[in-house]
């Protein structure tokens, strides 16, 4: 173990604690005074040192605040910066001016782009009910800012024809049409907003007899069990 702590701050520590016994013991442990002197200059220069250096540290962290406040309050306070910016721009929509955009050096609000259309269903979940209804679950990733999708649901038995089923706004849909003893089903989900339409996602559902009636035994594609 190191007899001399290794921080700077406990090297200036270890040298002032050990000045007094150092200088009236000089001779005994074979130093000079001159010797216990010159370290005591030293220990003084290092200490006055470190305490600059904590008062600059001191000076340098309130400056820095200062200066954090002094931007905060040109931009936030009341009637400034930016208070400032929405008058400007209020002023221009109020009076139907652009020019005013141009005068103040600050650019216009961009025009909204067009939302993209709905997105595509995936990961479905299926739940048998007791009454042999089959409920539906899945998820939709939609635009930001989208409202009003709704989902249609589509059904067909082995390769036939797809048939309307039913809609709905949430993401999840109970089919409690579907006859017993059904073929493998495919459900083909949509999600459509307005005019838009996102790409249909289809799954298929096989069915089997188990000791309760109806069993759900294979789900394609991208699909899991209701747990």
């Amino acid at each position: 173990m190191p007899i001399v702590p290794s921080t700077r701050l406990g090297k200036i520590e270890f040298y002032e604690a050990h000045l007094g016994p150092w200088g009236t013991s000089a001779v005994a442990i074979g130093l000079t005074t001159a010797q216990v002197a010159a370290l005591a200059t030293a220990t003084t220069a290092a200490r006055a040192a470190y305490n600059a250096a904590e008062a600059a540290r001191a000076a340098s962290k309130a400056a820095t605040q200062n200066f954090h406040d002094k931007v905060a309050a040109m931009h936030s306070n009341p009637g400034l910066g930016a208070d400032m910016i929405d008058i400007i721009k209020n002023f221009a929509e109020t009076t139907n001016n652009p020019n005013v955009y141009n005068l103040a050096q600050i650019p216009p609000p961009a025009e909204p782009g067009p939302v993209p259309p709905p997105g595509t269903p995936y990961k479905l979940s299926v739940g048998l009910l007791g009454d042999g209804s089959i409920e539906l679950k899945w998820k939709c990733d939609n635009p930001s800012g989208a409202q009003g999708t709704i989902y249609e649901v589509l059904r067909r038995f082995g390769d036939g024809p797809f048939a309307f089923v039913g809609a709905t706004g949430v993401r999840a849909f109970l089919d409690d049409t579907i006859p017993a003893g059904s073929s493998p089903v495919t459900y083909q989900i949509t999600a459509v907003r307005s005019t838009q339409r996102g790409t249909p996602a289809q799954f298929l559902v096989s069915f089997g007899v188990g000791g309760g009636g109806l069993a759900i035994t294979t789900l394609t594609p991208n699909v899991k069990m209701a747990a």
